[in-house]
């Protein structure tokens, strides 16, 4: 059994500055992504220009939407009595599901801009999505949110929180790191490779991420002022399942006026 580091969620202070852990984990994320998107933007022939465009607008939908999908879906209740704290986003409290739509309408928006279909744009960012993901999971590992559920003592990796309780718990968070990372990462990568039909890379991180993630919150403490939504399932969860029907179509979907196959490989 483990203990919990106590990792100071703030990595450089100097004075009234600080620069948060979980902020340095995203700004990795969009730097790494950045560059990768360089490295594929022959796919759609997309100049430096047009992949710095593509990434400013994601990081904004990134940031909005995944704070107002924490504000709206996990805890609109206590944010409409701290408003200002919506901006605390140092602090951490960002949704997945709100930060997918806020991407989601970037890439509308940038690709009725630069004249190309929509969901092929979508399959050309897809890839570099994980990332993005596992490096939250563990900006929420150092910043001790998100913990999971009790575990058995015996299970080698349990983790006591202390500023939870003593209770050995699952490291949910290095789940999620491991899972919706690194394994969606390699998996959506490769798949990618090959030239599909458009929105079937794109469908395939809906539905992997959707299984997953739904799978990974019977370890994951529900947030307790929410706890079980409805039929014993977690708020991620139900919002997981639209994701996995979608994603299920898309792959699955015979070919549409847009169906071309995305040209070269990486």
């Amino acid at each position: 059994m483990l203990e919990y580091p106590r990792i100071d969620p703030v990595a450089i202070e100097i004075g009234p500055f600080a620069v948060h852990w979980y902020g340095l984990m995203y700004a990795a994320a969009f730097l790494l992504g950045w560059w990768l998107l360089r490295v594929r933007r022959h796919r759609l022939g997309l100049t430096p220009e047009d992949i710095g465009d593509l990434a400013f607008a994601c990081i904004l939908g990134v940031v909005l939407g995944g704070r107002l999908g924490y504000v709206l879906f996990y805890n609109p209740g206590y944010y409409l009595g701290h408003p200002l704290e919506v901006f605390a986003v140092w602090d951490g409290g960002m949704s997945f599901h709100g930060g997918l739509l806020g991407v989601v309408a970037s890439v509308v928006w940038f690709a009725r801009r630069h004249g190309q279909p929509i969901l092929a744009v979508g399959d050309f960012l897809t890839p570099v999505a994980p990332i993005g993901l596992g490096l939250g999971r563990i900006g929420n590992f150092i910043n001790g949110e998100l913990w999971g559920r009790p575990a058995d003592p015996d299970l080698p990796w349990a983790m006591v929180f202390p500023h939870v309780d003593r209770v050995p718990r699952h490291p949910s968070q290095l789940y999620e790191a491991l899972l919706e990372g690194l394994v969606l990462f390699l998996v959506v990568w490769l798949y990618a490779r090959v030239p599909r039909r458009h929105g079937r890379v794109f469908g395939l991180f809906l539905l992997l991420y959707g299984v997953l993630r739904f799978g990974v919150e019977y370890f994951r403490a529900p947030d307790p002022h929410l706890g079980a939504v409805a039929l014993g399932l977690s708020m991620g969860q139900w919002l997981s399942v639209p994701m996995v029907a979608v994603g299920a179509w898309l792959v699955a979907a015979p070919p549409g006026r847009h169906g071309e196959a995305a040209p070269g490989r990486d």
